[in-house]
């Protein structure tokens, strides 16, 4: 019997070559306080043991885990991955974990709580940015999210607040907590985009059409690493053109929902 003040999460990772992380990711998921989860491995073409170690873990836990990958083990991006998860899931709520990050015990509990008492779309709160995993001389440091903390903003107030439009730091992708209906409402993630802006375009939608939580509190761990998507985009040319490629879909996002808000 369904009991909605116990929602099965949904959490979704795609991954691609990260076989040095995905174990201590999936471990943080089974470590969770929170027990009705599911984790949706998507596998983006690795080619390394990372797809190996997802299908041990998804045949050891077949009631938690699922491994699945794209047709001819093709690698097509982070967009049509988390996409495939999100079709695959089970949830009434959904989590995004990428495969080098981690979520600490009482990440699901704590986020599910927020969302039950703000009858918020979507969740937000701060992320760890996670050094010392690899130089113990750097402190870890705990970023919120670039705004007024533990409030319930209506659209479209994020959008002047946050980056990419705002001057507030934007959440992280393992620092959040949707429902699901709203993610397939919106179209989930958008395609056209293959790694960078790819999340900052989902939580646009949000910040445009539906209530979203922003909380204080900080459950995870954002690995700081050189061979990262967000490290290698940080070359001045690579972001600009990025940033100009996302600011022409957005032009014509907001076209099409017919938004005509003067200050954005």
């Amino acid at each position: 019997m369904h009991d909605p003040n116990r929602p099965k999460i949904s959490i979704i990772t795609c991954f691609l070559n990260v076989e040095p992380y995905i174990h201590e990711t999936i471990q943080s998921v089974l470590h969770q306080e929170y027990l009705n989860w599911e984790l949706v491995l998507i596998d983006d073409g690795s080619t390394d043991r990372s797809t190996q170690i997802a299908k041990e873990y998804s045949g050891r836990f077949p009631e938690k885990i699922i491994y699945c990958e794209h047709e001819n083990h093709e690698n097509r991006g982070s967009g049509k991955s988390r996409n495939l998860g999100i079709q695959l899931s089970t949830g009434s709520l959904i989590a995004f974990l990428d495969a080098d990050d981690i979520l600490l015990p009482d990440m699901l509990q704590a986020l599910l709580k927020i969302k039950q008492d703000s009858a918020a779309a979507l969740v937000l709160e701060a992320s760890e940015y996670w050094y010392d995993w690899v130089d113990t001389s750097r402190g870890n440091e705990i970023i919120e999210v670039g705004t007024t903390q533990n409030k319930l903003f209506a659209p479209p107030e994020l959008m002047r607040d946050l980056y990419p439009l705002g001057n507030g730091a934007a959440p992280c992708i393992c620092g959040m907590l949707a429902e699901k209906s709203a993610v397939l409402k919106h179209g989930a993630f958008d395609e056209y985009f293959t790694g960078m802006y790819d999340d900052q375009s989902f939580l646009i939608k949000f910040y445009l059409h539906e209530k979203v939580y922003v909380s204080d509190g900080c459950h995870n761990r954002y690995r700081q690493r050189p061979g990262s998507l967000v490290h290698s985009s940080h070359g001045l040319s690579n972001y600009l053109s990025e940033r100009k490629k996302f600011l022409f879909w957005l032009k014509d996002y907001l076209r099409n929902e017919h938004i005509s808000n003067r200050e954005i």
